[in-house]
């Protein structure tokens, strides 16, 4: 392989160009990371890279890679303010030389949505997920993430729910998984030392193996279906296992007390933690044994179960929204993973069990072939130069084409 951001883009036909991408604000969630992600790879490809937001703790590193900050107000949903900011984004992209517009979430996409139509410029929209609400209204709001020059839809689920909601755009919409760096989430890269500090501060033994579920605290992340599986899987004696909840509340106090009771209820005071958010995910799927992924909801991509692919570790996910189009299933040389019915305790336990108990030379070839899946569907690289390539598409567009 090439280097990172080089084997698509050799010639640099995006450089001289500016690229624009609007957001509400760069704060942590897979829209803002991916928003950083493209601006590093424009920068790489010679171009501008833009960013009109609020702002937010990724400020710092966009602005390391070299992304531009453009204070701008696009967290509003004011009907009269998102009119105002028509002509506010008009006036910056003549200043700085706009040639392309992509907007990441509903309300700043009104604004440049708008703001296009007026100047031609081309506008490109992702659709990062399912959006709320059913009401008539409320469908006409969320249409305009469908409303692109080009769609990107972050998974097929995602796709298929454009389909459903908008049919006018399926003729526009292209799917463009989430990418992962493979070179943070890589073993080499991690290393034992990491793992360990973290399993330390954990508090837990290193003859422990860890079950982890990284994910915020809230009910339908499949918290307590893992739970009740950890104690099918004490039943079936395997009691070296730690299963860890690694996961902010973000203040669900309530939900908190509902999943300590049922770990009291099960006697798993020995054999669940609870952790808190973790900043170093890359050991942590390290550290683990297997990773759940138990969602009773559907999920628009599924990052925890492609980033623990990549660092080799066995993962079990719910046959749920979009996360099974990132784990192999077809046992035994094409597996990358196991896909379980959601809310099925039993079954969680079966595959944890199945996963826990492989042979060293299975577990190993496991982790190659999730390395290597995850390479050559769902890698950092691979989302870069696809999204860089739409921009490429429709700047080369007869009418759009402006002289660098």
């Amino acid at each position: 392989m090439s280097g990172p951001f080089t084997s698509a883009f050799d010639d640099k036909p995006l450089a001289g160009r500016t690229i624009l991408q609007i957001i509400p604000r760069l704060d942590a969630g897979g829209a803002e990371r991916t928003t950083v992600d493209i601006a590093e790879a424009l920068v790489k490809a010679g171009a501008r890279a833009l960013v009109a937001t609020e702002g937010g703790r990724l400020i710092p590193e966009l602005q390391a890679k070299g992304g531009i900050w453009l204070p701008f107000p696009a967290a509003t949903k004011n009907p009269l303010a998102i009119l105002a900011n028509i002509n506010r984004l008009n006036a910056l992209c003549t200043k700085e030389g706009v040639d392309l517009v992509h907007a990441r979430s509903r309300a700043p996409a009104w604004t440049a949505r708008l703001a296009t139509k007026r100047t031609g410029l081309p506008f490109v929209t992702t659709y990062h997920g399912s959006y709320s609400g059913s009401s008539a209204f409320k469908i006409w709001y969320n249409s305009v993430m469908a409303r692109g020059d080009i769609v990107i839809a972050n998974s097929h689920y995602t796709a298929g729910l454009i389909a459903q909601m908008h049919p006018f755009a399926m003729d526009q919409v292209q799917v463009i998984h989430r990418g992962t760096d493979m070179r943070q989430f890589s073993p080499s890269s991690v290393g034992l030392a990491r793992a360990n500090a973290l399993r330390k501060a954990w508090g837990i033994a290193r003859d422990k193996r860890i079950i982890l579920l990284a994910a915020r605290l809230t009910g339908w992340k499949g918290q307590k279906v893992l739970i009740e599986a950890t104690r099918l899987l004490m039943d079936q004696g395997l009691d070296d296992c730690v299963t860890v909840l690694a996961g902010d509340p973000q203040g669900r106090d309530h939900y908190v007390a509902e999943l300590n009771a049922l770990i009291e209820k099960l006697n798993l005071q020995s054999h669940v933690r609870l952790v808190g958010h973790c900043t170093d995910m890359p050991a942590a799927f390290l550290a683990a044994a297997a990773v759940a992924v138990p969602s009773t909801e559907p999920e628009a991509f599924g990052r925890s179960a492609v980033e623990a692919q990549s660092m080799g570790t066995p993962v079990i996910v719910s046959e749920l929204g979009a996360v099974p189009e990132t784990v192999l299933d077809t046992p035994p040389n094409a597996r990358t993973g196991w896909r379980v019915p959601p809310a099925n305790a039993q079954a969680l336990a079966d595959a944890l069990y199945e996963a826990l108990t492989l042979k060293a030379s299975a577990r190993e070839s496991l982790a190659e072939r999730a390395r290597h899946h995850v390479e050559a569907q769902f890698s950092l690289q691979k989302m870069t130069d696809d999204t860089l390539d739409v921009y490429q598409r429709l700047l080369v567009q007869e009418n759009n084409v402006k002289p660098v």
